[in-house]
């Protein structure tokens, strides 16, 4: 009789085992989707800072050029 009851705990405990694994697999799937997405947000990112400091220097060299065609034309005026 009490082999009998061993063996039926065995058995639920072998069932919880499965589920268990079956939600740790669950778990782990989701972690690692969850994980790509953000590296590929972080590889966007990444990139668009690349690109944002590539414009901005852009606009510094406009600015600056700017700049000296105003001071030019000031001085053409003779403004200030």
């Amino acid at each position: 009789m009490n082999e009998d009851k061993i063996i039926q705990k065995l058995i639920e405990h072998d069932g919880k085992f499965v589920q268990l694994e079956n939600k740790v697999d669950n778990f782990t799937q989701r972690f690692l989707t969850a994980q790509d997405e953000m590296m590929t947000i972080l590889r966007r990112l990444g990139q668009e800072r690349i690109f944002t400091a590539a414009w901005v220097g852009r606009i510094e060299k406009e600015v600056g050029e700017h700049t000296r065609e105003i001071k030019n034309i000031k001085q053409a005026l003779k403004i200030q």
